[in-house]
């Protein structure tokens, strides 16, 4: 016991409170010795408080610069208690400026693992409106928010709770209330632990399982659907605590989707339906797509049925980027198109639904030209489903509107979506909705079109600014036929002449018994608007005959 306060004593005299500005430290054998000897007293008997004050002020005054401070405030590893006007004392130091930003957060992750042994926390509640106008610096917000959390009392939620801090409110605006400050601080604290030294823990009153039981795997879970803590991770970026949530996520996906050993179970029950609720959320509010979510995906419609959880999964589907083009056929194509023609019109409704939201999403690592084949691989082959699936389904007034949602997002993805594309729908998706027989398809065709010869113009224009910029010939050609085809059917009555692409021998014509068949699709005659022309004829005749 006296070697010990022998050592300590020799601790306390190597460093004053007050050392002289400029005193080297490289080169200085006196001051490593003395460190030496602290990092020694520190690890095995741990530091009385009068060390723990004389050293703290020594790290954070910067008397001899910052090539120590980290080193020093490593080992302030206490053999009973942290003095509170020490830890007040150095805090009113991280005011100064000059202290470098990774010390500043070591300092703070400091008080946080040893703030159950500081022996008051009357002072630093005192110091409450200081310690929180930290939140602003982004490296120290997370450790901050931590740290008032452990001070917060309901008083203090509510004096500080007005604060104004620009930008930090304005993305967390649930400080304003104390209730959630408390719900936020808490749901950090199990990912700031992962964050913190192990070797700063005193393993008799922190032991080893302490550190690891705050990253179980399964507690990861308990981000899913938290909007709290997923501002938390999007705000700061954390990419350790991403790819653990990552990793979790596919496991449990493959592990309860994949590959249980009853081929049901979990799958079946609600339990999984609010999983993949949950995770949708999460994906939705991250505005993207886990990577392992999307490799689970490929995988699974390999082996899917069509109607197990078909909302969840489709919406899964549309939160995946663009497959590369050499890639997409056999990871999508391939198992869709299985899925597409042995389903019912429900699922034939929903898979160009999903494939919509695709079509707009950015993959990563792709290039330009890549992402555009990708896309233009999509967008056929959606239109070749669809102009199947309208056949198979006779035009089915549901699944007809949902293939055009998909092409009102594809007319106009060289103005909205900034990509080098136009890609006019197939004959079989233009003709079935020209001659609907409900003006509302009718009515978004037309609209469709005008919006493919903004883009097209406006394409046209681009490419006489830049060479590099072109759109196919026959992309014009082929709108050009469209609008020749709509303008003769709607306009000018001449449905069935030789240079319409739907052809009927005139011998097929006389047997219909037909008058003048060639207007039979114009805006009177047509089905669509046959109603209309009912009920204005109606009208007119009351105007006239009364």
């Amino acid at each position: 016991m006296n070697m010990f306060k022998n050592q300590i004593h020799t601790v306390m005299s190597a460093f004053p409170p007050v050392v002289e500005a400029g005193t080297p430290v490289h080169g200085n054998d006196e001051v490593e010795r003395h460190l030496v000897l602290v990092e020694k007293v520190a690890y095995s008997k741990g530091l009385p408080p009068e060390a723990i004050s004389v050293m703290l002020e020594f790290a954070m005054s910067l008397r001899m610069g910052t090539v120590l401070c980290a080193r020093v405030l490593r080992c302030l590893i206490p053999a009973t208690v942290v003095p509170q006007e020490a830890v007040v004392r150095a805090v009113v130091w991280l005011g100064v400026g000059k202290i470098p930003m990774s010390t500043q957060v070591l300092f703070i992750k400091w008080v946080l693992t040893m703030f159950d042994m500081i022996d008051g926390k009357d002072q630093l509640r005192a110091i409450y409106g200081f310690i929180f106008s930290f939140v602003t610096e982004e490296n120290l917000c997370p450790f901050i928010c931590h740290l008032l959390y452990l001070l917060t009392r309901k008083e203090s939620g509510k004096s500080f709770s007005h604060l104004r801090y620009g930008p930090f409110i304005q993305r967390f605006p649930q400080f304003y209330s104390y209730s959630l400050f408390l719900v936020f601080s808490s749901l950090l604290q199990a990912l700031l632990t992962a964050s913190f030294f192990p070797s700063l823990y005193f393993l008799n009153v922190f032991p080893v399982s302490y550190f690891y039981l705050h990253q179980l795997p399964a507690q990861m879970g308990s981000l899913l659907g938290s909007s709290l803590a997923l501002q938390y991770l999007d705000f700061v970026q954390d990419e350790s605590a991403l790819l653990r949530l990552n990793f979790w996520l596919g496991y449990a996906l493959y592990e309860e989707f994949l590959f249980c050993g009853d081929g049901g179970g979990f799958q079946n029950s609600d339990e999984a339906l609010q999983f993949l609720n949950k995770l949708l959320s999460t994906e939705n509010f991250l505005q993207g797509g886990f990577t392992s979510s999307e490799a689970f995906l490929y995988k699974f419609l390999t082996v899917w049925d069509g109607s197990l959880l078909r909302p969840q999964i489709l919406a899964l589907l549309s939160n995946i980027p663009v497959v590369p083009s050499s890639q997409i056929g056999r990871l999508l194509f391939e198992p869709l198109m299985q899925l597409f023609f042995t389903s019912s019109v429900f699922f034939k409704v929903g898979f160009p639904f999903c494939l919509t939201l695709c079509s707009a999403l950015c993959p990563r690592n792709m290039t330009l030209s890549g992402f555009k084949d990708s896309v233009m691989d999509l967008v056929h082959f959606v239109g070749q489903l669809a102009s199947v699936g309208l056949q198979l389904e006779g035009c089915h007034s549901l699944l007809l509107s949902f293939t055009l949602d998909f092409y009102e997002t594809v007319c106009d993805m060289f103005l909205k979506y900034g990509l080098p594309l136009v890609v006019m729908p197939p004959p079989g998706v233009f003709y079935p909705t020209l001659f609907a027989t409900d003006p509302i398809s009718v009515d978004r065709l037309a609209y469709i079109m005008y919006r493919y010869k903004v883009n097209l113009a406006s394409a046209k224009s681009q490419e006489k600014l830049t060479e590099a910029f072109h759109i196919s010939s026959q992309t014009f050609h082929e709108f050009n036929h469209y609008v020749v085809v709509m303008v003769n059917s709607l306009w000018n009555s001449r449905m069935f002449k030789p240079d319409m692409d739907l052809k009927l021998s005139e011998e097929l014509l006389l047997k219909s018994s037909v008058p003048q068949h060639w207007t039979s699709f114009d805006l009177i005659h047509h089905p669509a608007f046959m109603s209309y022309a009912i009920d204005f004829h109606q009208k007119v005749s009351v105007d006239r005959f009364g």
